[in-house]
C-alpha cells in the first residue's frame, strides 16, 4: 500500500501497472531510482530496520558473451555501448548498492558462466549478503556441487520444474544445507494456481519463499496456503525471521 501510494505521487495515477510477476513496475530510468521507492515507502509504512532488501538482477539478460561486458543500458535501442562495464565493475556496482540501502540478498548477479565474478563476489559480501544462484545452479546436483567446491555462491534458488524431479530437488537442497548456504524455495516466471512450492518450502525448512506480489491470485494462492500449514501446525510453526539464510529445523 504505502508503495503504491509512493509511486503514484511520483510517476501519477496510472503508473502502478503489475508486471508478470505481480509487482509494480513504474518507468524508471536506473537502479538507484527503484531503491530509493523502496526505502521510501519503507520509511513511510514505519518498517525501518523491519523490512530488507532482495534483488533478483538475472545478468544473464545483459551479458555479452562478445566482450564479456555487462550492458547497464540494455534497454534503450540503439545503445552506443556507454553503459557497459566488466564483471569487475558490475561487482563494484553491487557494492556501492549495498552501501547505500538494506540489501541483504542478490540473485544471479552475474551471467550463468560467470564462475570467476560469482566467487568474488561471494568472497567480497558473502558473510553479510546471500547470493543466490538460480540461472547459475539450475537446481542441478551436479552444478550446486561445482559451486560449493569454488565458492561461487552462498544460497540455492530451489525450482522443481528446473531439474525436472522432486528426488533431484531435494538431493540439492540437502547438499546446500550441509555446505551452510540458505535455499529460497522458488515459483516460476509464468506460473499456476498449484501451491506446491508452499508445502515444499515449510516441508523441507528453507526459511525463505519467492513467489511473486500478492496482487495476482496465481502469486496469492501461495500465501493463502502458507497461512492453513501455519494454522495446520499452530505452535509448532517456526517463523525463521532475520534467521532465514539458517532457519530453525523443525525436527
Amino acid at each position: 500500500m504505502f508503495l503504491q501510494a509512493v509511486i503514484k505521487k511520483k510517476y501519477g495515477q496510472d503508473a502502478t501497472n503489475v508486471g508478470d510477476e505481480g509487482g509494480f513496475a513504474p518507468n524508471i530510468q536506473e537502479s538507484y531510482e527503484g531503491f530509493e521507492l523502496l526505502k521510501t515507502a519503507i520509511a513511510k509504512g514505519g518498517y525501518i530496520g523491519k523490512i530488507v532488501i532482495g534483488m533478483d538482477v538475472a545478468a544473464s539478460e545483459f551479458y555479452d558473451s562478445k566482450d564479456k561486458t555487462y550492458d547497464l543500458n540494455f534497454k534503450e535501442e540503439n545503445n552506443d555501448g556507454s553503459q557497459k562495464v566488466s564483471g569487475d565493475g558490475l561487482k563494484n556496482v553491487y557494492r556501492s548498492f549495498i552501501s547505500d540501502h538494506p540489501i541483504v540478498s542478490i540473485e544471479d548477479p552475474f551471467d550463468q558462466d560467470d564462475w570467476e565474478h560469482h566467487a568474488e563476489l561471494t568472497g567480497k559480501i558473502g558473510r553479510h549478503v546471500q547470493i543466490v544462484g538460480d540461472d547459475l545452479l539450475v537446481t542441478n546436483p551436479k552444478r550446486v556441487e561445482k559451486a560449493i567446491k569454488e565458492k561461487t555462491c552462498n544460497a540455492l534458488l530451489l525450482k522443481v520444474n528446473q531439474i525436472g524431479s522432486v528426488t533431484e530437488s531435494i538431493e540439492a537442497v540437502k547438499m546446500s544445507k550441509r555446505a551452510g548456504w540458505g535455499v529460497m524455495a522458488s515459483h516460476r516466471s509464468g506460473e499456476t494456481e498449484d501451491t506446491f512450492i508452499a508445502d515444499l518450502s515449510v516441508g523441507l525448512a528453507t526459511g525463505q519463499i519467492k513467489t511473486g506480489a500478492p496482487c495476482r491470485s496465481e502469486r496469492l494462492a501461495k500465501y493463502n496456503q502458507l497461512l492453513r500449514i501455519e494454522e495446520e501446525l499452530g505452535p509448532a510453526a517456526i517463523y525463521a525471521g532475520t534467521k532465514f539464510r539458517a532457519p530453525v529445523e523443525p525436527y
